[in-house]
């Protein structure tokens, strides 16, 4: 799973990256800081079934009862307008944006940085307009994709056989969009190969909120008049998420020098050094906010997009379902990311294709009971997988 950050240049999104990843991206304002995707990795929450007792985790980490469990992110090179054209390398960029499972968008919600993404007075730009950019920019490239070939649709279902989803599916295969998602929005637009661009763009439109969906970050709402914005675009029907990632890196740079103890996501902090009045300054200013908000949101967001908007749940697959550890005696060693829906059959092939193969039964460490290969798990479940020889 790949969850991508986008937006134009100056928005914070290197900030934001940073901040999840604790990765050193470039951070400047200016235009195109970012030129190839900076990669890392970024974690979710989730309860950890050891309550706050000791485990052993090896691919994740546990703080406090509560398990971080690593996410790859990518921050996207900004945009610029006509992207979908070619400007600003833009085509590179949009490739890189439709590898990943779902989108952040980094909005600067304080109306800061004008289109091209240059620093202007705050409030003179309507983050509206940046929200309407970014899908038009990837809506008109996947429109360019789909047009190169659509004098040829029409002759190629003729010859084939095939229906108009398939054929338009192999036409965005390379995008990373699967035949169900062409289905859907073939279905929900009626769509056709002798469709107009106006129909087109709407079936591209649902086709694109089905297979890269979109989480809006309203970063900077820690500037003075972001408020007003955030209330005005929230009435329009858009869902965003208010945040300030550089509040969120500098807390977790104190936290990594050891000035603060500070978990991702929580609503305050403790000093832990003797700081000068300065620092100390700095530090309840981002208190301040914290008590407004009820986090920095960056970590809120990215626990959105991959439980809310993607359907993930965390499981913990075990070997000992008595002692609820591996063969080498570590306490709930792996945390696994699986879909909503997903099977103990699924989760036997997750840790292995051989113990999936194999697959004879699981056992529910919490209650002892055997379950089918056809069990739906639950986030949290504690999974012992039993495999024949």
């Amino acid at each position: 799973m790949l969850i991508g950050l986008v937006g134009k240049s100056n928005t914070g999104k290197s900030t934001f990256f940073s901040a999840a990843t604790l990765v050193d991206a470039e951070i400047s304002n200016r235009i195109f800081t970012t030129i190839e995707p900076n990669k890392g990795v970024t974690y979710v929450r989730a309860p950890c079934p050891c309550g706050g007792n000791k485990c052993n985790p090896q691919n994740s980490k546990c703080v406090e009862g509560i398990r971080f469990v690593p996410v790859k992110m990518v921050d996207i090179a900004g945009l610029v307008p006509g992207a979908h054209e070619g400007k600003g390398l833009g085509n590179k960029f949009l490739s890189d944006i439709m590898e990943a499972n779902a989108l952040i968008h980094v909005v600067d919600i304080s109306g800061s940085t004008d289109e091209s993404g240059n620093p202007i007075a705050a409030g003179s730009r309507d983050p509206k307009d940046d929200i309407k950019f970014l899908e038009e920019e990837i809506d008109y490239w996947i429109l360019g994709i789909l047009k190169r070939n659509l004098s040829t649709l029409s002759k190629r279902m003729e010859a084939t056989k095939e229906k108009f989803t398939e054929v338009v599916n192999k036409q965005l295969a390379g995008l990373g969009i699967k035949l169900p998602e062409v289905e859907h929005a073939v279905n929900a637009t009626g769509v056709h190969a002798g469709s107009d661009d106006y129909d087109l763009l709407k079936f591209i439109a649902v086709l694109r909120e089905k297979s890269k969906p979109i989480i809006l970050a309203a970063n900077k709402a820690d500037i003075s008049g972001s408020g007003e914005n955030l209330e005005r675009l929230q009435d329009l029907g858009y869902e965003l998420f208010p945040c300030s990632a550089e509040f969120e890196l500098a807390l977790r740079r104190a936290a990594e020098r050891g000035i603060i103890e500070y978990n991702p996501g929580s609503a305050s902090f403790r000093i832990m050094k003797e700081i000068d009045a300065q620092h100390r300054k700095a530090l309840e200013h981002i208190q301040s906010f914290l008590d407004s908000q009820g986090s920095t949101g960056v970590q809120k967001i990215i626990d959105h997009i991959v439980f809310e908007v993607l359907k993930m749940i965390v499981v913990y697959p075990v070997e000992n379902e008595h002692k609820l550890s591996d063969s080498k005696g570590n306490v709930l060693p792996h945390a696994l990311l699986m879909r909503q829906g997903s099977t103990a059959l699924d989760l036997a092939f997750s840790v292995h294709e051989d113990i999936g193969k194999k697959f004879v039964a699981a056992v529910d460490a919490r209650t002892g009971k055997q379950l089918s290969g056809s069990y739906q798990l639950k986030s949290g479940d504690v999974i012992s997988i039993r495999a024949g020889r």
